[in-house]
């Protein structure tokens, strides 16, 4: 797989079969494996390691997996797998909604989750002109304003109030668009799905307010959100005010 060697996946499992069978998988595929079996063998892991994608066992003996997730996301922007013995929908959305990308049930396939884990990484890859995503021509050119905030379709770039470049992965940079081309138009879960269908996006791999968590850290000032609210039983709803340059 081109240029998989650069990308350092760490799994984390307490069964020694587990992380040996993902080992075997992804290094076939030209991926760099490092490996823990705890929350403590995690943190070393992290402060030791570049990694560019976990996948984290929900039922580790004597931890919570979901707590784990939640303080991962907390302190990394590092996307994360989450895979567990449980295929259980209750399970799935939890993990979701702390901020996983992706949920696998074992037993697994290999193929499944190389699939799942290529889909998830190029979610995250940074967003660029040169982006085989790049919006649909009839969008492109559009630049727009809001509370200081450039957004440049085209260039497919975000500068912030201060005139510095706003770093944005694919999947945030598509949503923020969405969002500021419909400014004080509430959307629901639904619909945002939708409307980013054709921007590499897949509703089973991520969950939309994953996603919405992720874009406000990087473009709110401040612990109360005010550019992307939401809307309690509904959705979200972009209420700074846009004008287009």
């Amino acid at each position: 797989m081109a240029g998989a060697a650069r990308v350092h996946v760490l799994v984390v499992d307490d069964e020694a079969e587990v992380r040996d069978l993902l080992r075997a998988g992804l290094e076939a595929e030209g991926y760099t494996v490092i490996e823990a079996e705890d929350g403590a063998g995690l943190s070393a892991q992290l402060e030791r390691h570049p990694v560019d994608l976990i996948t984290l066992d929900v039922r580790l003996s004597g931890e919570d997996g979901f707590t784990l997730a939640r303080e991962i996301r907390a302190r990394h922007n590092v996307p994360i797998v989450m895979i567990s013995g449980k295929g259980d929908m209750i399970d799935r959305v939890v993990g979701l909604e702390l901020g996983a990308d992706d949920y696998i049930a074992k037993p697994f396939h290999m193929r499944e989750v190389l699939a799942r884990i290529r889909a998830v990484l190029r979610r995250y890859a940074p967003a660029d002109a040169g982006s085989a995503h790049a919006a649909a021509p009839s969008t492109q050119g559009r630049r727009y304003a809001f509370d200081g905030w450039t957004l440049d379709k085209e260039r497919r770039a975000l500068t912030t109030p201060e005139g510095a470049p706003c770093e944005l992965t694919t999947a945030e940079f598509n949503l923020l668009a969405v969002l500021v081309e419909r400014p004080g138009r509430v959307l629901s879960r639904d619909e945002l799905m939708d409307l980013l269908k054709g921007h590499d996006w897949t509703p089973l791999d991520r969950s939309i307010d994953g996603l919405v968590a992720r874009l406000r850290k990087k473009i709110e000032r401040g612990e109360c959100p005010h550019l992307v609210k939401t809307v309690r039983g509904v959705g979200y709803v972009f209420a700074g005010q846009v004008s287009r340059l």
